[in-house]
């Protein structure tokens, strides 16, 4: 099996680190951004840089090219122009939560979604994990990493929304949460649109004032800019997918 280092073992990078080796990859060994980063291409199949995005470009600098390793960011944005010097370059973006190793490295192999690009030893990765890939341009790698964010972060913002609404009312945050994967599960069956349910959707514009009404000052903007969301949707269904 081929051989890995990993430059920054963190979530990402321990995550992605313990699945490749759960599957029989060898690891060589993890660096720090305070070591010796000369030789961490040498003698190895992949070096991945998995460093805060506005670092890769500088780590990958600071390694001297290997002609025998291919070298390999996880961020979802850069392209990969910021791996410069090296010839093999690469870019492996898991669509998947890693809140620490264990976790991630489950996750990894379980099925995961991957943004790829560059040398095709990602797609090795990707095979080696029983994973799922897709390929993204460099010019296309913010829309396709705010896409992300959204469908991920945002998600998370709403929910806090929910859960500081909920209390206004005494009900706690999981009483809804069947309500968010049943929702989920609509999406992925039927897509965004056609998944579109609620007094926006409808056109209920005396219910939605009376939620206006209910809210804090402080939640209204939210409200209001997602009910723009959701009658954009109504309006142009096709922009859902």
């Amino acid at each position: 099996m081929p051989s890995l280092r990993v430059i920054g073992p963190g979530r990402a990078g321990g995550s992605l680190r313990a699945a490749l080796v759960g599957v029989g990859w060898r690891d060589v060994g993890a660096l720090g951004r305070s070591d010796d980063l000369s030789d961490a291409a040498q003698d190895v199949d992949l070096l991945v840089i998995a460093t805060p995005d506005a670092t890769v470009a500088q780590v990958a600098a600071e390694v001297r090219p290997s002609a025998g390793a291919a070298v390999c960011h996880l961020a979802g944005s850069l392209g990969l122009e910021v791996l410069a010097p090296h010839s093999r370059r690469a870019a492996l973006h898991p669509l998947v939560a890693m809140p620490n190793a264990e976790v991630g490295a489950a996750r990894l192999r379980s099925g995961a979604w991957f943004a790829i690009a560059g040398d095709p030893i990602v797609e090795q990765v990707v095979a080696d994990l029983g994973g799922r890939s897709f390929r993204v341009a460099d010019e296309h790698r913010s829309a396709y990493h705010a896409a992300a964010v959204i469908a991920s972060n945002h998600l998370v913002a709403l929910l806090g929304q929910a859960e500081r609404v909920a209390r206004l009312a005494g009900v706690p945050l999981e009483a809804y949460l069947d309500l968010v994967r049943i929702t989920v599960e609509n999406v992925a069956e039927l897509g965004p649109a056609a998944a579109l349910t609620g007094p926006a959707a409808r056109g209920d514009w005396d219910t939605i004032h009376r939620h206006l009404a209910a809210l804090p000052e402080d939640e209204r903007e939210t409200y209001e800019v997602m009910v723009r969301a959701v009658r954009r949707l109504v309006d142009d269904p096709g922009a859902g997918g």
